[in-house]
């Protein structure tokens, strides 16, 4: 990925798994932005800001990752971001879902490291600008 850095939502109600990956996602050339809950997120979306993409928990109170994809893709808050689920949510019905919600991606925690998980999304990143046509 190189130039330009590329604006990541990362929502989680962990903070020291929030802060973790914010520091993983700045030292790997990310505009880092964060949310404690959907909530919150949403406001930012509504408040101007477009993310390149989305890292989201799934298990959160008030309104889980799902909920609050569902909530952006009906109010088409920030369209084209690339959605990623990162849970510890591992059924096949819950990454189902994330797919009938248009995520890109779907990274089980517990399976992989900060480094594993920075390094994943950069690939799907890559990925999906791989197929988006570049207009002139």
């Amino acid at each position: 990925m190189e130039g330009q850095k590329k604006k990541i939502l990362i929502i989680d109600d962990d903070s020291f798994l929030l802060d973790m990956y914010a520091l993983k996602f700045s030292q790997n050339n990310f505009e880092v932005h964060t949310a404690e809950s959907p909530v919150q997120a949403i406001e930012k979306l509504k408040g101007g800001l477009l993310p390149d993409v989305f890292l989201v928990d799934v298990i959160m109170p008030e309104m889980d990752g799902f909920e609050m994809l569902e909530k952006v893709n009906m109010e088409k808050l920030s369209p084209n971001s690339i959605k990623i689920i990162l849970s510890n949510k591992s059924e096949q019905a819950d990454i189902d879902r994330g797919k009938s919600l248009g995520v890109a991606g779907y990274i089980i925690k517990a399976n992989s490291t900060p480094l594993e998980v920075v390094s994943e999304v950069i690939r799907i990143v890559v990925s999906k600008q791989a197929t988006v046509p570049i207009l002139k």
